[in-house]
């Protein structure tokens, strides 16, 4: 008699989902926490979920030797996924099967998770923004959809701390991009708005050797400085949210406040040595975040 696998439910579909949504968490290095320990339990699983599906569809789009056709495919087949959960079908993959139900236990809509794939099929096809307003459009899909979702999952999506968090999580964007200016260079990839390259007479050619004299120090300061009052305007942010979920924020936000000091204090300088967060940093962080300052 031949043996045939058994067929999954969808509640181990849920656990396997979660358990590699979990792991994943873990493995990545971020400045920022992601379903910590500080969360309410009942929160980190569908904080790993939302992470996992933002993490794995930002990989299909930057990762590896794919051609952009490949890419793009990857991430219209999460788009497929989407779809069959938005009308009420079963999704075919674990960790979409885990979403539906978490979207459905928590109300979360689907548009912020629509928003964020348009932001990475962005990614594929476009290198260059030409000014700041392109810049922060794609913030608007690229982050601002992970702090609406876990408004939403806190119960505290009001249209107040919906704008806060847009700035929180547009800042902690442009703060990746002042890290990340040689990683993305590498992959002929430049955040850095070209009108203001230009005003500051920094050539392409500049980054892309990883040169950090002339006016590199002047034109850095100039977005460390705007990143630091939008970080600052959504800051109230942390204090606003009850519970774990402000400490949570008041964390994310030190992190970013330590990561735009250390910008500061190298000049600019991101070339030389990315700026990371230390163990001295996430203890400061912590204080700052349980002494709510």
């Amino acid at each position: 008699m031949a043996y045939s696998k058994p067929i999954m439910t969808a509640s181990q579909h849920n656990h396997q989902a979660i358990q590699a949504s979990l792991k994943l968490a873990k493995n990545h290095y971020e400045n920022f926490p992601v379903a910590s320990c500080f969360l309410p339990k009942r929160l980190r699983e569908p904080i790993a979920l939302i992470y996992a599906f933002a993490r794995q569809a930002d990989d299909f789009a930057d990762e590896g030797d794919l051609e952009p056709e490949q890419r793009l495919k990857l991430l219209n087949e999460f788009e497929a996924e989407l779809d069959l959960i938005r009308n009420n079908q079963t999704p075919k993959s674990s960790l979409f099967v885990a979403l539906q139900t978490c979207t459905r236990q928590h109300h979360l809509e689907l548009a912020p998770f629509d928003d964020l794939l348009d932001a990475f099929k962005q990614d594929v096809s476009k290198t260059r923004y030409e000014n700041f307003g392109e810049v922060m459009h794609y913030c608007r899909r690229s982050a601002n959809p992970i702090g609406r979702l876990l408004l939403a999952l806190y119960g505290q999506a009001t249209e107040r701390n919906i704008g806060m968090s847009d700035a929180i999580c547009s800042a902690l964007q442009l703060i990746n991009f002042l890290q990340d200016i040689a990683i993305d260079a590498e992959k002929n990839r430049i955040y850095l708005p070209q009108e203001e390259l230009k005003k500051y007479h920094v050539p392409e050619s500049q980054i892309m050797k990883n040169d950090s004299s002339g006016a590199w120090p002047l034109m850095m300061e100039f977005q460390i400085n705007r990143a630091r009052k939008l970080l600052q305007s959504g800051a109230p942010l942390g204090l606003a949210l009850s519970g774990r979920a402000g400490f949570e924020m008041r964390m994310m936000i030190a992190g970013g406040e330590r990561i735009l000091k250390k910008l500061h204090q190298a000049r600019g300088d991101s070339f030389s040595q990315r700026p990371t967060l230390s163990k001295k940093d996430w203890l400061y962080m912590f204080y700052r975040a349980a002494r709510k300052k």
